[in-house]
């Protein structure tokens, strides 16, 4: 069985639990309405008169579970991260580093960026160029930006990984300006838990009002995702929330329930993102019904 079949066995929205199973169950412990199901929907109420219509909540499933799930207009996948050329061994590094942090309260990896390449992605894209889809780029060298500008289709959603913990190289987050471009959707920047507010301000100085917080933590075994996040997302919410009102953050890091998510919808974000949740298809169905 391949990985991508494997995935899409454990995590795909088509093999959740069905749908109308999750919410008799939900009714059934209590006729009530869900505390937090009350506080989601209060806060998407009261943020729609401030948020244009195409900035309503959105909720984006991060790498690697994103490269698996369907995207519709509500849910939408961030796949990837891709750079200019291949780097093999994911299923090994998969098998190798993935493993539950119990001192830190998350899952950590150190897969390393292992995909198929830059051709992949747009390969990928031009199958279908109308989904909401975004791609991850992450750029080992600075002579990579032009090669995949080159190649790079001028709709193409995409999200700049400035910030990935387990590579052998450091990621480059200059000269990224020209990855701008009015007709694309998306092209946001996903910022390290250690992001300094001064390399935020640059970004925003250059174009850039998308900021996706944030990427897993990094420690000397491989970056950790979860709930230890929290800290880290709610510092840069509050940050560019204040100083730069118009910018749209996506927000993610330990989010397992809807609680979760209003907690960061009305810190300020404007959208939220997932990955790990799905490691638990049950309890993903049942957020994802609630966000539906």
């Amino acid at each position: 069985m391949s990985l991508q079949s494997y995935i899409l066995s454990r995590v795909s929205v088509q093999h959740f639990p069905d749908i109308n199973k999750t919410k008799k169950t939900i009714n059934q412990k209590n006729n009530k309405p869900k505390k937090h199901i009350n506080n989601y929907h209060n806060s998407i109420l009261n943020m729609q008169s401030s948020y244009p219509k195409k900035s309503y909540p959105k909720c984006f499933i991060s790498p690697p579970f994103g490269n698996y799930v369907p995207t519709n207009k509500n849910i939408i996948s961030i796949k990837g991260s891709y750079t200019l050329e291949p780097r093999g061994g994911l299923i090994t590094q998969i098998l190798t580093t993935l493993r539950y942090s119990y001192e830190h309260g998350g899952w950590r990896n150190k897969i390393g960026l292992r995909n198929k390449g830059i051709d992949y992605a747009i390969s990928q894209y031009k199958k279908d160029p109308s989904s909401p889809a975004i791609y991850s780029i992450a750029i080992l060298s600075p002579t990579d930006i032009p090669k995949i500008l080159e190649k790079l289709p001028d709709k193409m959603n995409v999200e700049l990984n400035i910030s990935c913990p387990n590579t052998e190289k450091n990621m480059i987050s200059d000269g990224l300006k020209p990855f701008l471009n009015p007709t694309r959707e998306w092209c946001a920047i996903k910022l390290s838990p250690h992001t300094p507010q001064s390399q935020i301000d640059m970004y925003y100085d250059q174009g850039f009002r998308q900021f996706h917080c944030s990427n897993t933590l990094p420690t000397p075994r491989g970056g950790v995702s979860g709930s230890i996040l929290r800290k880290y997302t709610n510092k840069h919410i509050d940050y560019i929330r204040e100083k730069y009102p118009d910018a749209e953050i996506i927000a993610g890091g330990g989010i397992q329930t809807t609680d979760d998510a209003c907690q960061y919808l009305e810190r300020g974000a404007n959208h939220i993102a997932v990955s790990t949740l799905l490691f638990c298809p049950y309890k993903a169905a049942k957020f994802f019904y609630n966000w539906l």
